[in-house]
């Protein structure tokens, strides 16, 4: 996040501010707009610094989950609008699904588009999808829709409940995120979000230190099956309980019929941090 942008995401937390024409946002509906990035090349040496931060080989393709950070200047942009119901900032990012048609391939050139839709209640408060199309030359390559939720106000009778997720046992290996992954990975992929960079910037914002970027974690996750993952293939995540850093995480994966079920957990606790399925196409 540039720190214009950045700006225009913090105004709607500030109060008094917050009451002024242009930031108050509303709560309403959500606005009827496409935004694009079009002609985006995917080089080499950017794809190489995402793939050293996420723990994914060099390869002549993108990672599957290249292209969100292409498209996150998109769903900032749409974010920080004065048109935008919701503040972008303490705005939670629940659930990620991404499709990847066929992998792209470094060189190639991509266009983005993102709509905003499916504004409803959930069990904690209101969620909505942004949704983003990759193509290529006309070809749709690759998808993602990104669930936010904004807590208040929620139905828990009637209320969404998210995806479900078939349990698993994380036996596998124990990572250690350092302190400064939040900013390390925030240089590569441009959120900057305060939640993720130091201790006093998160505390101003209710945490008690900073944490990993959701996307990281399940960038991560799928780093580790890469190697088992058809060239068509879905991956779904739900974000659970953040990790603090410095911090610890342990990982398990288990083959399913279709695919892959996986988990990302406390390892002194269990309690987790991410839960997910890949599916081939």
């Amino acid at each position: 996040m540039a720190v214009p942008v950045m700006l225009k995401a913090a105004l709607p937390a500030i109060p008094g501010v917050n009451q002024l024409p242009g930031i108050k946002k509303s709560g309403g509906a959500l606005p009827d707009v496409e935004l694009r990035r079009d002609d985006v090349v995917v080089t080499r040496s950017e794809v190489d610094r995402y793939a050293a931060v996420c723990g994914f080989p060099a390869k002549d393709v993108a990672p599957v989950p290249y292209l969100h950070m292409l498209a996150f200047p998109l769903h900032m942009e749409l974010m920080t609008s004065s048109k935008f119901p919701f503040p972008a900032i303490g705005s939670v990012h629940l659930e990620n699904s991404i499709t990847q048609h066929r992998p792209v391939a470094i060189g190639e050139t991509v266009s983005l588009s993102l709509r905003a839709d499916n504004l409803r209640k959930s069990t904690k408060g209101r969620a909505w999808d942004m949704n983003v199309v990759g193509t290529v030359g006309g070809e749709v390559v690759w998808e993602s829709v990104s669930t936010y939720l904004r807590i208040g106000g929620g139905d828990k009778e009637n209320g969404d409940p998210g995806r479900s997720f078939t349990p698993v046992e994380a036996k596998g290996p124990v990572w250690s995120l350092p302190d400064n992954l939040g900013r390390t990975y925030g240089a590569v992929s441009g959120d900057r979000n305060p939640i993720h960079l130091y201790p006093l910037t998160a505390k101003a914002l209710g945490f008690p230190r900073h944490i990993a970027h959701g996307m990281w974690s399940k960038a991560r996750c799928i780093a580790a099956l890469e190697n088992r993952l058809p060239d068509k293939v879905q991956v779904e995540v739900a974000f659970k309980k953040p990790i603090f850093l410095p911090g610890k995480a342990r990982f398990g994966a288990e083959a399913n019929p279709a695919g892959w079920d996986f988990t990302l957990v406390n390892p002194k606790t269990g309690a987790p941090h991410l839960v997910g399925r890949t599916t081939a196409l």
